[in-house]
């Protein structure tokens, strides 16, 4: 009798502890957008753009109002958000087109060492399929950063982000190997002195296949082939980056009115003919992607174990036929895309998951694109470094955000630019060719504007804030700056 006892307690036991088997974490569905500005969704006041599909995500998750991309142009902002370093610490610190030269396909830039511990490897260490379909920009062929050597199971797009200009190009790359798009080679900067005298003159700046359309396709693709299994998908976007290019059929959704003038190219990338209407189609478009991946999410049946993140790389363009003014593209804040005021970083970031995602709310928790890592990794159950710059913010995801303080500091370098966002303050400083240095200081609090430097009223706050921002840096030898001049010299003083 003994022995049935025993057997039958054994069999109890490995019932329970089957049981207790935690759940894979959810399916991870990220929205990288190019260039899109805070204020450029209909979700976040934007009443010009047509983003219904976005806007509904919003209504049935959660949007972050104090959300801060990695840095305030592409590449360094892709390096913080698929490593959880703050451009203080990150591999990449700015875009450095100069790479490409070093490139044997001329194409690419700096790239992440072999081995770094992604997101999208550390993920895959824990079962997740893994996929990313877009703008790379973190590495060019045949190097170290390419993202199938990252942790990507599958990379279709571009490596290259100067090569990303064109939304006509005419090759992508898929896992290291070069393939055709379709569309004949034409520079994404162009400029011409008046309008061509009919709509066929303006042909020449477009092609065949739109790579977004693409993108979408292998997405969707993705989806289905690992519907029964965990998935990320990194879909990083390549629009609204100028050029100034979408389908014409996408540009009948915006009235005719809004573009007085058609522009010539006079401030980069490539003429059109209605430029106001083609920025707000490129964004339309972009939406009509999220809606399509919702859909192909909700098809498999898969919505409520699936976390769908949508955010932007960095704030609103100021080039190529762009017009932040007229859309009110950062709304309140100041200053755009490659500066270090909010504007320039402050981004839209909605959260998706229902069932666990509180849906329509909204927080005002300051997070940034360091927390994706720590963060994405939690829910998957995934180990992550120790070390990094961000935190978690899972809690904040379930409706049971974490107690904590003080979150550490937000850190961003650009060039001769810092500045640092500590508690209600921040600190801005810029140091010219000729040395000089600027620095300012600002309550968001009560200033989100950033419109009233209190650098002369706060000085002590100014040299606190000062000091902890010199505590968050190392130096970077692929990307030298003026602070680190100034580290070696309060070295040589001591």
């Amino acid at each position: 009798m003994l022995p049935v006892q025993f057997f039958i307690h054994c069999c109890l036991a490995l019932a329970g502890s089957l049981s207790e088997t935690p759940d894979p974490g959810p399916n991870i569905v990220f929205v990288l957008a190019d260039d899109l500005g805070y204020a450029e969704l209909g979700c976040f006041g934007s009443e010009s753009i047509r983003t219904p599909h976005l806007d509904r995500l919003a209504r049935e998750g959660m949007r972050f109002t104090r959300h801060y991309a990695g840095d305030a142009v592409c590449a360094p902002s892709r390096c913080v958000l698929l490593t959880g370093l703050h451009t203080g610490h990150a591999h990449v610190r700015d875009n450095s087109g100069s790479h490409r030269k070093k490139n044997p396909h001329g194409e690419g830039q700096v790239p992440l060492p072999a081995g770094t511990p992604t997101l999208a490897r550390l993920l895959q260490q824990q079962g997740y399929a893994t996929g990313a379909f877009g703008k790379w920009g973190l590495g060019g062929p045949e190097e170290s950063g390419e993202p199938h050597l990252q942790g990507f199971d599958e990379f279709f797009g571009y490596l290259c982000q100067a090569q990303a200009h064109n939304h006509y190009p005419d090759h992508l790359w898929h896992n290291g190997e070069r393939v055709e798009a379709g569309n004949r080679v034409f520079s994404a900067h162009q400029k011409i002195k008046s309008a061509p005298a009919s709509a066929e003159g303006w042909d020449r700046f477009q092609g065949q296949t739109y790579a977004p359309d693409l993108f979408i396709e292998r997405a969707e693709d993705f989806i289905r082939a690992n519907a029964d299994q965990p998935f990320f998908l990194y879909y990083p976007s390549a629009i609204p980056h100028v050029a100034l290019q979408v389908p014409d059929e996408d540009l009948e959704a915006y009235p005719t009115t809004w573009d007085e003038q058609p522009y010539l190219g006079n401030k980069g990338y490539l003429p059109h003919p209605r430029p106001r209407a083609a920025y707000a189609a490129m964004i339309t478009h972009l939406d009509a992607e999220v809606g399509r991946l919702m859909k192909v999410i909700a098809e498999e049946g898969l919505s409520d174990n699936t976390l769908f993140i949508f955010t932007s790389d960095n704030g609103p363009s100021y080039a190529g036929g762009s017009d932040s003014k007229f859309f009110g593209s950062a709304g309140q804040l100041r200053g755009l895309k490659g500066s270090l005021y909010e504007g320039g970083l402050r981004v839209p970031l909605i959260a998706h998951w229902p069932g666990t995602v509180p849906a329509g709310t909204a927080s005002e928790r300051v997070c940034a694109f360091q927390d994706f890592l720590p963060t994405l990794c939690s829910l998957a159950g995934a180990d992550y470094p120790e070390g990094l710059d961000g935190v978690d913010l899972s809690g904040t995801l379930r409706g049971r955000p974490a107690r904590l303080a003080q979150r550490p500091p937000l850190y961003w370098e650009l060039g001769r630019r810092q500045a640092l966002l500590h508690g209600r303050w921040k600190w801005v400083r810029q140091t010219s060719k000729k040395g000089v240095v600027t620095e300012e200081l600002f309550d968001l609090e009560s200033d989100p504007s950033e419109s009233t430097n209190l650098a002369l009223k706060r000085p002590k706050q100014l040299v606190a804030m000062r000091t902890l921002a010199s505590s968050q840096r190392t130096p970077s030898g692929l990307f030298p700056s003026p602070f680190d001049e100034e580290a070696s010299s309060d070295d040589d003083s001591d």
